[in-house]
């Protein structure tokens, strides 16, 4: 029993285990296969694609199989059902009434003539005297038929002539659509990019942070175990030790804080590509900047990208608006069988209709001449949104380069102060060995340093995620 829960216990250790030492590259690998919003976005690419294939099925038109059955014994129905279905005969219009009342009148007037021979003359002269009694009659089989079966198989075939280019610009207008939804999968990308670089960066400098902590703490029970050495031969007094102790605590909430800090980049890190990291390899270096010209910053830029592409679509936009004040021609071709019973049995009973029809709106109250003016501004003002793009990006371009030639110059002058504060603390703990300076005096120093080594890894940070966001400008 005990073995069977051993080994649960070891398998549920190794599946709760994440990856270790994960390198940026391989961080970015699985951003683009696994990360959930790169997903999605590739799901409204598709999306889109099978909107650009619907648009352009539309062209080859529409062939529709239909099958009614019906059954009815409404007198109309049923005589259009007989003469769809090519059954229909004399006895269906009533005539079997018509022939019985026209042949006593043939009779009637047969018996007129003294020589007992059919008088055609007479017949006649009868039909035209009888003829209001007989058109008066109500045919029984015409009107009231017994109920009938009819089955109807059709195959219809439409398709569009000529539609002015609107079929032609809609599909332009939804292959540029997939193309944009192809950037928005781009921009989500190099968004999650940054994101992931900048992860890796801030757990790089939280370990600079922790390592560093480590080491002043060190320091602080160094100089813990002098101020004991020193209270046994009356050199320091109990407050110096509690001094001391104090900023230990103090170091100790700081390197706790940052360890949470480093455990929720993790979390996050493991969000973004959707596997459990526990560890990675550091980048040793600070990200490179990279070099940025306007012409540069055109060609990569996805936002720009995006603006061209919108004025493209605009501009298909107004051809359709055009396309909708010209006519439009459709044909249509149908076949199909009809028969009282299910399945038809004869060609004979097939029948066919061609046709087409030319469509052409010549007034709708000024409406499509609105919509199209309104298509023009629309365009306009996107060719406007573009100039726009341009000058921002390379405005914002510019604003980050300045930023890290800024940054850079305080990196280097923190790492100065940094270093300094550094040597200035040794050399007062020194001479606080040699009873110079107060235990006050050292802990005032090791402030300073604490607050240059934060101060430096503060700039560090802001300094690499302008690097990084400059990179993400350029789609680097």
């Amino acid at each position: 029993m005990r073995l069977v829960f051993l080994s649960l216990l070891i398998a549920t250790v190794t599946l709760s285990a994440g990856l270790k030492r994960v390198t940026l590259t391989k961080a970015l690998s699985m951003l683009n296969e696994k990360n959930l919003e790169v997903k999605i976005s590739k799901f409204e690419e598709g999306i889109k694609f099978y909107e650009h294939k619907a648009v352009k099925a539309k062209s080859y038109g529409e062939l529709d199989l239909t099958y009614t059955a019906l059954r009815s014994n409404d007198a109309g129905n049923v005589f259009g059902f007989k003469l769809q279905s090519r059954e229909a005969n004399f006895g269906d219009f009533g005539f079997s009434d018509f022939m019985g009342a026209l042949g006593q009148g043939v009779a009637q007037s047969a018996m007129l003539d003294p020589n007992g021979q059919p008088n055609f003359g007479y017949f006649a002269q009868g039909l035209a005297q009888n003829g209001d009694k007989i058109l008066a009659l109500q045919p029984k089989d015409l009107n009231y038929p017994k109920p009938r079966n009819h089955f109807i198989t059709k195959l219809t075939y439409k398709v569009p002539l000529y539609t002015g280019g609107m079929l032609k610009e809609y599909r332009t207008i939804t292959r540029k659509m997939y193309k944009m939804s192809k950037l928005d999968t781009q921009k989500v990308l190099s968004l999650k990019r940054y994101q992931v670089k900048k992860t890796f960066y801030d757990i790089s400098l939280v370990n600079s942070f922790i390592a560093n902590l480590n080491k002043i703490k060190r320091n602080i029970k160094k100089l813990a175990r002098i101020i004991k050495e020193m209270k046994k031969e009356g050199y320091a007094v109990e407050t110096d030790y509690l001094e001391v102790d104090s900023r230990l605590a103090e170091v100790e909430s700081m390197l706790k804080e940052a360890r949470l800090n480093k455990r929720l980049a993790y979390h996050f890190l493991s969000f973004l590509v959707d596997t459990k990291i526990d560890s990675i390899i550091a980048p040793r270096r600070a990200p490179k900047t990279p070099r940025v010209t306007k012409r540069i910053v055109e060609a990569k830029s996805i936002d720009i990208a995006k603006a061209k592409l919108g004025l493209k679509i605009t501009k298909h936009a107004v051809a359709v608006e055009k396309a909708k004040t010209k006519p439009q021609v459709g044909a249509f071709v149908e076949y199909g069988f009809a028969d009282n019973k299910v399945v038809p049995i004869s060609t004979k009973k097939d029948f066919w209709t061609v046709g087409m029809q030319a469509q052409w709106k010549l007034y709708n109250g000024g409406a499509d001449k609105a919509a199209l003016e309104k298509a023009k501004m629309n365009y306009l003002k996107v060719a406007t949104q573009v100039k726009l793009a341009k000058k921002g990006i390379w405005l914002k371009a510019s604003k980050l380069k300045s930023e890290i030639r800024s940054l850079q110059g305080r990196v280097r002058s923190y790492q100065k102060q940094y270093k300094f504060a550094s040597r200035v603390y040794l050399t007062y703990k020194e001479k606080y060995k040699l009873g110079i300076v107060s235990i006050t005096d050292v802990l005032i120093k090791q402030s300073k340093q604490l607050e240059m080594l934060m101060k430096l890894l503060k700039v560090k940070n802001d300094r690499n995620a302008k690097i990084l966001e400059l990179q993400s400008v350029i789609n680097g």
